[in-house]
């Protein structure tokens, strides 16, 4: 069947806007003084019979934020990163892990059905996953040129001006907002995403060098061609740093300001975050899937997005391909059922009406400074609580008091995962080979169980992604 027979990335996009605005009015941006992006998880179901695809919304997310490292929870009961794309897919492991518990307990699955493997499940035939986000994911998805003919939001930045200009916010819009938000509390705000990189099987290292050595202004502009030289070109930015011990990003004029290809994690103000930007876990989802480490336990083969689909914004198609598929593309030596995924990439011509762009279009002076919204909505399609609205990482609008207790969780913060995917272990009288006989109590215990998952996740960083920050174990301690 014909991907794009069957939907369009327009219709996909509708999809997604019409059903955030079904959504109650908690944890949505003020019109015209807020803005915010979303994110979402979509499930098909081809028909070949009747030639038609079900389109289903099964994890919507809205958010900006991530907290910093001084911020993070030793319980797992904080979400430490609230960018709309990692709510979607938590929120889809969440719809997931109640569509495997319905399946082990005999009731039925739009997802699974039996696999080959003793205790293990497969998607049903026709069945598959689209990732929709309203705006090009932050980091290196998010660099490439500008086209000659677009507005560009700050002046040109010269040598000796560069340093100046970063101080002074001289940016795109949401690079803008991002400065604004740093002058918030613990939460900080994502960039405004736009990309660009070299291709080729090169590490990150390497990749880096030979962009400095191999005339950078020249590759970019050989690999968008729209860039019109007569204008002094610049580089859509992204807010998100170059990882420890990986080359800083030159910050030279123009084409110039960053290196691209590289891991990044996204802003913090002064202290870093630990938080890899979308760009980079998109990436990583794309060869270890996006079902994460535990329900691999259950799963014959990782779940992959079956295209990704951006709304209206700045974009490109080159950079894109770079930041999601191009880093991984060499991944070798995986376990059976592990792949370089390679995800058909689509824009939208729809924007998202709750972005920056059309937040400052209704803005009036009465309303005063305009900014990220400070929640951050996670709705999946569960059977209890599909909703869950947080603020600084916990439940919004709970009391310092309640902090620290299960009232102020997230039903997508790990430890609430890891609860939902005990009670599917508890339910399961088939369990699989890797977690039977074993004394497995914390989280990192469940995690280091799924053999398959961690090999593919060792070759992922061996062969591509050798910068990739550890996680402290004592943050995965928990029960």
């Amino acid at each position: 069947m014909n991907l794009n027979i069957m939907w369009s990335p327009d219709e996909i996009a509708s999809l997604c806007y019409n059903h955030f605005n079904k959504l109650p009015k908690r944890g949505k941006p003020e019109a015209g003084r807020e803005w915010t992006l979303l994110a979402a998880v979509i499930l098909l179901t081809d028909s070949s019979e009747l030639k038609t695809v079900h389109k289903q919304v099964v994890s919507l997310g809205t958010g900006t934020k991530c907290i910093s490292q001084s911020a993070m929870s030793t319980k797992g009961d904080i979400l430490n990163d609230s960018h709309a794309e990692v709510i979607a897919r938590r929120g889809c492991v969440r719809y997931l892990t109640e569509q495997l518990f319905r399946a082990v307990s005999g009731q039925s699955s739009d997802v699974f059905c039996p696999g080959s493997e003793e205790g293990k499940w497969t998607v049903k035939p026709g069945v598959s996953f689209l990732f929709f986000t309203s705006q090009t994911p932050c980091g290196d998805a998010s660099i490439f040129p500008m086209t000659g003919s677009q507005a560009q939001p700050c002046e040109p930045v010269n040598a000796l001006q560069s340093e100046e200009s970063e101080r002074r916010g001289l940016k795109r819009h949401a690079e803008c907002d991002l400065e604004e938000t740093r002058q918030g509390p613990r939460m900080k705000t994502r960039d405004n995403h736009s990309s660009r990189r070299k291709s080729g099987n090169t590490s990150e290292h390497e990749a880096i060098t030979e962009n400095k050595e191999s005339s950078p202004l020249n590759e970019v502009l050989r690999c968008h061609p729209g860039v019109e030289r007569a204008y002094p070109p610049d580089l859509h930015r992204t807010g998100a740093k170059c990882v420890p011990d990986s080359p800083a990003d030159p910050l030279q004029p123009g084409l110039l300001y960053h290196s691209v290809g590289v891991l990044r994690l996204k802003p913090g103000r002064g202290e870093r975050t630990l938080s890899l930007s979308c760009s980079d876990k998109l990436a990583r989802w794309g060869v270890l899937g996006f079902q994460g480490a535990l329900l691999s336990h259950y799963l014959q083969a990782p779940l992959y997005f079956r295209a990704v689909v951006v709304g209206k914004c700045p974009y490109s198609h080159q950079a894109m391909q770079r930041a999601l598929k191009t880093r991984c593309s060499d991944v070798r030596d995986l376990p059976s059922g592990f792949s370089a995924h390679n995800p058909e990439i689509l824009q939208s011509a729809l924007g998202f009406p709750h972005n920056h762009t059309h937040t400052e279009a209704k803005h009036t002076h009465t309303q005063g400074r305009i900014s990220p919204c400070g929640a951050a909505i996670s709705w999946c399609a569960v059977s209890q609580q599909p909703l869950d609205v947080t603020a600084n990482g916990y439940k919004q609008g709970v009391t310092k008091k309640a902090l620290g207790t299960s009232q102020a969780r997230s039903l997508i913060s790990k430890v609430e995962l890891l609860h939902s995917f005990l009670k599917l272990v508890a339910a399961t009288e088939e369990l699989p080979e890797s977690l039977r006989g074993k004394d497995l109590k914390t989280y990192w215990d469940y995690k280091q169980a799924a053999g398959a998952y961690q090999q593919a996740w060792t070759q992922l960083r061996l062969q591509a992604f050798p910068l990739w920050p550890r996680s402290p174990p004592e943050l995965l301690l928990f029960s």
